[in-house]
C-alpha cells in the first residue's frame, strides 16, 4: 500500500483535532480505502449518552464514517445497536490526512445532520464557527467550509444525498 493508505491491519485510529489540539482519537476498523475516500467503522467513542435534541448518539450505536482526501467533510452514518438506521451526522472538515494507521480530521466547527427518513436537515454550530476566527485567520479555508456545508444541505434536501456513500 502506499504511504497514504492504512496498512493491511484493518484497524486505524481516527484522530480528530479541533483548534490545534486533538479532540477525540478513537480506534476503528478499515472497511475500504479507494485512494480518495476512506470508510471506516467504530461504535460511539463517546463515554455518555448525548442527546442533541434531534438525535441521541448512545452505547451500542454504530457510526459508518466516511472520509475524503479531496473533499472538506466527512460522513457519518449513524445506526442504533439493532442496526436501525438513525440518520447522518456530517462534519465540515479539513481534507482527511491518513499517516500509516492514523486519520487525522481536522473539525472546522460545521456541522449538518440529515436524518434517516430525509424530513430533518439541519445546519448546526455556525455560531462556534463564527466565533473561530477562521475567516480572519484562513478567509480560503473558511470559503471553502461554507461551500461544502452549502453543498451537503443542498444534496440532503434535494439531491441524492446517499449516493455520496454508494
Amino acid at each position: 500500500m502506499s504511504a497514504n493508505s492504512a496498512e493491511s491491519t484493518g484497524r486505524l485510529d481516527v484522530v480528530l483535532v479541533k483548534g490545534g489540539r486533538t479532540k477525540i482519537r478513537y480506534a476503528a476498523e478499515l472497511l475500504a480505502d479507494d485512494g480518495t475516500r476512506i470508510t471506516v467503522r467504530a461504535p460511539w467513542a463517546g463515554d455518555v449518552t448525548r442527546d442533541f435534541g434531534f438525535v441521541r448518539f448512545e452505547s451500542g450505536d454504530i457510526f459508518t464514517e466516511y472520509y475524503w482526501r479531496d473533499r472538506w467533510y466527512a460522513v457519518k452514518e449513524v445506526r442504533d445497536s439493532t442496526g436501525t438506521l438513525k440518520g447522518w451526522y456530517t462534519d465540515i472538515t479539513r481534507p482527511a490526512v491518513l499517516s500509516g494507521t492514523e486519520l487525522v480530521v481536522e473539525d472546522l466547527d460545521l456541522d449538518l445532520w440529515r436524518s434517516a427518513d430525509g424530513r430533518t436537515v439541519l445546519r448546526l454550530d455556525e455560531d462556534e464557527f463564527a466565533e473561530s476566527g477562521l475567516l480572519e485567520t484562513d478567509p480560503d479555508a473558511a470559503s471553502a467550509a461554507v461551500a461544502a456545508l452549502d453543498e451537503l444541505e443542498l444534496l440532503a434536501r434535494e439531491g441524492d444525498f446517499e449516493a455520496l456513500l454508494a
